[in-house]
């Protein structure tokens, strides 16, 4: 599935630049799309070169964990949960531990503790899988949700709202989360339905209904806030809940009586060799992405929805969000530029600066997570991971759509 879509990314973006440069009188067209060829090239070796030492670090500190024991008792936290959802892992395994802590540093919006640590799950998967080559249905699972996770602090948008005046920063608070939950939920109920998974058994749901009950209450309490509050309150919890697990960890090593730091220095090692075998996945991906929006695909993409939606006599005002939608699952730095573009033309408390807001916080960079997470593990065959991890972005759109035209509409 994966490399159709990256054939067809780059076959689409070749035929686009010959009707431009040939038809369309712009041929300049070839010229840009090389250089989005070569600047993903450098972007990927930087990418995956900032990415060691996070890596290094975060790995070093979950071997010291997983010695001392810690990881087995956060597996315990969602253990009937996900082994309901994930039955193809045993109870106990080291993948329920890592899972659990991908999985609480993404609703906490850590993004450089979350992919150390969902690559950790993924590689601890990786030794259930009966063939190494293609992804397991945990593994799958996973995936969906990790490209639709529900990230309580979607603090970049705020202070990007700040920066383009937007009176009340943070009013977008929670439609970004009714957003990215839609997305979570419709991405976990296509892949469970898919993989014939009862999603309706009473632990299940008790679990489904604590999670969002907790996420109401956040919603609740942290609604009230004004921009810096916000800010400020949910930076120090995030931080202080990840250097107090820092501390836990190196202390309970500790108390157990391990060599600590060799043992984090072995840990280290791996996450070395982790970001480096990362750059030809990245490359792949981040080149075809490169060409597809250079090449003008998206722009035609937009117009071409504004075009059907006002001759249908729709409200065509979320079209000017849909770039930014569109580009969110291809690219985080590119759906960021065009979120803020979006405010500038427009105003970031009009109307298509708040959708633009919510699309940005709805969803993550699906095509970034599977490569990364794909290529750490060596993965060739995804099966039908994209296309669940698809479902849930569109998922995630809609619903974006929809809250905005109700809070803002």
């Amino acid at each position: 599935m994966l490399h159709r879509i990256w054939l067809s990314f780059i076959v689409c973006a070749f035929f686009a630049t010959v009707w431009q440069g040939f038809i369309g009188d712009n041929p300049e067209g070839f010229q840009a799309v090389m250089q989005a060829v070569t600047s993903m090239a450098q972007l990927s070796v930087d990418i995956a070169i900032g990415l060691i030492g996070v890596l290094a670090f975060w790995l070093g500190i979950f071997e010291v964990a997983e010695k001392a024991g810690l990881i087995a008792k956060f597996s315990k936290v969602l253990a009937p949960l996900l082994c309901r959802i994930m039955p193809d892992i045993p109870r106990n395994h080291p993948a329920l531990g890592s899972i659990t802590m991908n999985m609480s540093a993404n609703v906490l919006g850590l993004d450089n503790a979350a992919t150390p640590f969902g690559i950790k799950a993924m590689q601890d998967m990786q030794t259930l899988a009966p063939k190494k080559d293609t992804l397991t249905n945990s593994q799958i699972l996973f995936l969906v949700m990790n490209t639709s996770s529900v990230t309580l602090f979607p603090i970049a948008v705020f202070l990007y709202r700040a920066e383009q005046g937007a009176a009340q920063p943070t009013d977008v608070f929670i439609p970004i989360l009714l957003a990215t939950s839609a997305s979570t939920l419709a991405g976990l109920f296509i892949t469970c339905l898919v993989q014939k998974v009862n999603l309706f058994n009473r632990v299940v749901v008790l679990y489904l209904v604590g999670i969002f009950g907790l996420l109401g209450a956040v919603i609740v309490y942290f609604s009230h806030l004004a921009a810096n509050e916000l800010a400020s309150q949910s930076a120090v919890v995030a931080n202080f809940l990840l250097f107090t697990f820092i501390v836990v960890v190196l202390v309970a090593g500790w108390r157990k009586h391990l060599n600590t730091y060799e043992l984090f220095i072995d840990g280290a090692k791996k996450g070395f060799d982790v970001a480096v075998s990362l750059i030809p996945f990245l490359l792949a991906m981040l080149i075809a992405i490169g060409m597809l929006r250079a090449s003008g695909i998206l722009d035609m993409v937009v117009n071409g929805v504004g075009y059907i939606v006002t001759f249908f006599g729709g409200d065509p005002r979320f079209v000017e969000g849909l770039p930014t939608a569109i580009m969110k699952p291809l690219s985080g730095s590119g759906a960021r530029a065009l979120m803020i573009e979006t405010m500038q033309h427009h105003g970031a408390d009009s109307f298509a600066g708040r959708l633009a807001s919510v699309l940005q916080g709805s969803t993550e960079t699906t095509f970034y997570v599977l490569a990364v997470y794909l290529g750490a593990v060596g993965i060739k065959h995804s099966r039908y991971a994209v296309a669940c991890c698809l479902a849930a972005d569109f998922a995630g759109i809609l619903a974006a759509i929809f809250v905005s035209y109700w809070f803002f509409g």
